[in-house]
């Protein structure tokens, strides 16, 4: 059943719809759940991460699979930057640790653009790893979706 508020999340996109659909976003990369994740992408969506191409739900749940597998304790926060839609930009944070307990708080920006069912098709990332101390970690809360009460990046002064 199709709730008025996933009806909502289709373009053309208003900053507060925009909102919600970055929210949405956010909560599906912290269930760490490569099926799940793949399903906001088209079937035939194009990536770039870093220096990785990526097409396809096939690929993104491989590549989502490789990285949940070497970045452990992974907590992401993403805000909206701009609209124009079909097209939303994202910038987020995350934080995670690799095998050694080595911390990394990483920072991005995406471009995002979606057909008109509200699929994402294209998406961009750009991103920079910043080590840091276990004592600089910044998100706290369990495993999973964040809390509505935990500050965003603006808040934190990301």
């Amino acid at each position: 059943m199709t709730t008025d508020a996933q009806v909502a999340l289709i373009p053309p996109f208003t900053r507060e719809t925009a909102i919600q659909k970055v929210r949405k976003a956010e909560d599906g990369w912290n269930s760490r759940d490569p099926q799940l994740v793949a399903l906001a992408y088209t079937v035939d969506s194009k990536w770039r991460n870093r220096a990785e191409f990526i097409t396809g739900r096939d690929q993104i749940v491989q590549f989502l699979t490789r990285k949940w597998s070497k970045e452990h304790e992974y907590r992401l926060i993403k805000e909206l930057w701009s609209v124009d839609s079909p097209r939303i930009a994202v910038r987020f944070a995350y934080e995670s640790h690799d095998d050694s307990g080595n911390w990394f708080r990483s920072y991005g920006n995406e471009n995002w653009e979606f057909d008109e069912a509200g699929i994402m098709h294209h998406r961009y990332a750009s991103i920079n790893d910043l080590p840091i101390k276990e004592s600089e970690r910044l998100y706290h809360w369990p495993l999973g979706r964040r809390p509505d009460d935990h500050p965003g990046l603006s808040e934190l002064g990301l």
